[in-house]
């Protein structure tokens, strides 16, 4: 069901991946996981911080699907970045995941001690135990910062990215630098003014898709990654059913002009270096 983008170093990566971030553990996320396997999900997204790395290997390995037809990605939480602290959270997300390596492995936000972390990062990419090495919610002053002291430069910047926060600058500097963009909250945290909006709901009705298939399928043009995520079963196949239509360059352009600047999330410039932060998100999580 699955396009695929090529990392720099020729990895590739199926474009549309199913993320497990807030899914309650237990016969919800059985089920949520179960069904993306059915419909043909094979890139899943999940971190430390999110709880449930070991659910999802386990739902991943009863599916009886070999390993290697699986794209994995976790990230390594800020409270662990360092380079000994970094390889240490490696080795536990693998085992609890059940794997000898993983496809991708971020660091999940720009906190202290980032350099570290990345220093590790390479090493264990070098090692083979790692096939594609990037970041999550960082800045482009981030992003520049790390390329002056890398041996590799980032492969990906997974970040907020919806029609309302495009990430336009985002979106060429990367592309400039043949990184990767993959886009976390694609659909906006399913605002209802967005999904109600006018020039969406008619794109949708003139394509006979929803307006969430539409808003992905602007996310693939834009030759984004994208990671919906949903324990809903309806909507678990129809985020996956965006490849049998394509947007014309005039609705890609009435999409382009929803942009207003709004996050859905909290900024990460700042809110990633307070104690207080990482502490409730930590809580938060649980």
């Amino acid at each position: 069901m699955n396009n695929v983008i090529e990392a720099v170093n020729g990895i590739k990566i199926p474009q549309v991946g199913f993320g497990v971030y807030k899914i309650k553990k237990g016969k919800e996320f059985e089920r949520a996981i179960h069904e993306a396997i059915q419909v043909g999900y094979r890139h899943f997204d999940t971190a430390k911080i999110y709880g449930n790395e070991e659910a999802l290997g386990r739902e991943l390995q009863k599916s009886g699907i070999p390993r290697e037809q699986f794209f994995i990605t976790s990230k390594v939480w800020t409270t662990d970045l360092g380079y000994e602290e970094t390889k240490k959270a490696f080795e536990q997300t693998c085992k609890k995941l059940n794997v000898t390596y993983l496809d991708m492995y971020l660091i999940h936000f720009a906190g202290p001690l980032y350099l570290e972390a990345w220093r590790a990062m390479e090493e264990l990419y070098s090692e083979g135990k790692i096939k594609v090495i990037g970041v999550a919610n960082f800045e482009i002053h981030h992003l520049e910062h790390i390329m002056k002291h890398a041996v590799i430069p980032p492969m990906i910047n997974q970040i907020e990215t919806h029609p309302e926060f495009p990430q336009n600058e985002m979106h060429e500097y990367l592309a400039r630098h043949r990184i990767l963009h993959e886009a976390w909250g694609p659909l906006g945290q399913g605002n209802k003014a967005l999904f109600d909006h006018p020039e969406l709901t008619e794109i949708a009705f003139n394509h006979k898709k929803s307006v969430a298939q539409v808003i992905l399928r602007w996310h693939l043009q834009r030759g984004t990654i994208v990671i919906p995520k949903s324990s809903n079963p309806r909507r678990i196949k129809e985020n996956s059913e965006i490849f049998n239509f394509e947007l014309a360059e005039i609705e890609m352009k009435k999409i382009d002009r929803l942009n207003t600047g709004k996050r859905y999330s909290v900024n990460p410039t700042g809110y990633m270096v307070n104690p207080f932060y990482i502490k409730m998100m930590k809580l938060f999580i649980k």
